[in-house]
């Protein structure tokens, strides 16, 4: 049965003949090669910068047990969404797919994409340890491959030592370390040492950057998410989203007096890595003190996975390979999605390209001193809540936190704008599917 697709930029243009011809034929889709071999078609962004030489020694072995080619196509980030988009409207796309959160409710409002639960076993359960990231809007459509690198708090060790602090723990440590933090250490009336390294300004990145570094960690630690339960109205403007919202601005003095104008990556490069401030927040990696020894060679440093509240949470993507509804032999598409997110192949392409293990059978391969954020503190982050309408109304939740910081907005009136806003659009998006 065809459906309707919500065009990539969600809530807008209604986008038809999705699904004609989709996995059938040799070019860009999945089907039977010269030879007899079938074809599985799969688009991916470079996730390393030499992916296809990378994967195909890794591929050989699953090709000749099962008689069949593997066809990877990539597409540079800045135009990946785009492609599929293009896809959509010609009705050309992949058997495989990769797709991160906000990419989802697109193509599975049209269909595009399976629900994969009923090839998952109990076996996958207890063997993959992210199987749950993919779970999304109630049907099992994605297979993560890429998680485990969640956004931190990094803190500065020498900092907090000068203070006579411990690592915090709740939102009430954390400020009051800011506190003690922010001061004027050379005596020129001016401060140049501060609390929490914050730049909110996008700048080169995309504004949802912003929600990841540094609000959906304090709003899943206030106990509230984006959506209700229906996915018809958002949450977060309820009282613990209000909250977050307030706890946020009101560390706004312990951070840059420019924050307004910084980049978010910037203000961690140039203020906490500078040894210039006790906390900062960017994206964790497996690799991360061998990064930082490079970076940043006089920083003392270390992390706590998430505060706490009323909850722990912090904000860590996860990208998923998709299941096309039209592939030719789902059998054979899901085979190759759990061999490649499998421990054989991971184990080998981790020694290449730094990641988290996804399976239990994987051993850890990164440095030491991260090896916790996958083990003890693997329950403390996750992935966004994927649901309609979702980039448009994240876009504007950035903005009008924007608008609460330059301080033209309180943290209620912002978090009530942004509501509005998406509960108009969801409204909007209902009404087309009644």
């Amino acid at each position: 049965m065809k459906k309707k697709l919500v065009s990539v930029l969600l809530c807008t243009a209604m986008v038809t003949g999705l699904l004609a011809g989709c996995g059938g034929g040799s070019d860009d889709k999945g089907g039977s090669s010269d030879g007899g071999k079938e074809t599985i078609t799969m688009w991916c962004p470079p996730l390393d910068d030499n992916m296809l030489e990378n994967w195909e020694p890794l591929l050989e072995d699953f090709k000749e047990e099962n008689n069949c080619e593997i066809d990877i196509q990539i597409q540079p980030w800045e135009n990946y969404e785009e492609k599929w988009s293009t896809g959509a409207a010609s009705g050309e796309l992949p058997d495989i797919g990769y797709m991160y959160a906000e990419m989802f409710p697109t193509y599975i409002d049209s269909g595009a994409v399976a629900d994969m639960s009923e090839y998952i076993t109990d076996e996958d359960r207890e063997e993959y340890l992210y199987l749950d990231h993919g779970y999304m809007m109630d049907g099992q459509y994605g297979f993560p491959i890429v998680t485990g690198v969640p956004f931190v708090l990094y803190y500065n060790e020498d900092i907090l030592n000068s203070l006579g602090e411990q690592p915090p723990e709740t939102w009430e440590d954390f400020a009051r370390i800011c506190e003690k933090a922010t001061q004027d250490t050379d005596g020129d009336g001016k401060v140049d040492q501060y609390g929490y390294a914050v730049g909110f300004n996008n700048g080169s990145m995309n504004m949802l950057y912003l929600l990841n570094a540094y609000f959906y960690s304090l709003l899943w630690q206030a106990g509230t998410d984006i959506y209700n339960d229906d996915y018809k109205t958002v949450k977060f403007n309820d009282e613990a989203g209000v909250e977050a919202a307030e706890f946020f601005y009101s560390l706004k003095d312990y951070m840059p007096e420019n924050m307004m104008s910084l980049a978010a990556e910037d203000a961690f490069s140039t203020i906490f890595g500078q040894g210039k401030a006790a906390f900062g927040v960017t994206r964790s990696s497996a690799i991360q003190e061998t990064l930082f020894a490079e970076s940043y060679p006089d920083l003392n440093w270390n992390y706590v996975t998430s505060l706490k509240n009323k909850d722990y949470g912090t904000f860590g993507a996860t990208d998923c390979l998709t299941l096309s509804s039209q592939a030719e032999n789902p059998e054979l598409c899901m085979k190759l999605i759990k061999y490649i997110t499998g421990s054989e192949f991971m184990t080998e392409y981790h020694k290449i390209a730094s990641g988290a293990p996804l399976t239990k059978s994987e051993q850890y391969q990164g440095d030491p001193k991260m090896e916790r954020i996958v083990t003890e503190d693997r329950d403390k982050y996750r992935p966004l809540q994927v649901g309609p309408c979702g980039s448009d109304i994240l876009q504007n939740l950035a903005s009008e936190l924007q608008g609460m910081m330059e301080g033209s907005k309180s943290p209620q009136e912002a978090m009530d704008d942004a509501a509005q806003y998406a509960n108009q659009a969801l409204d909007e998006y209902w009404a087309d599917k009644e």
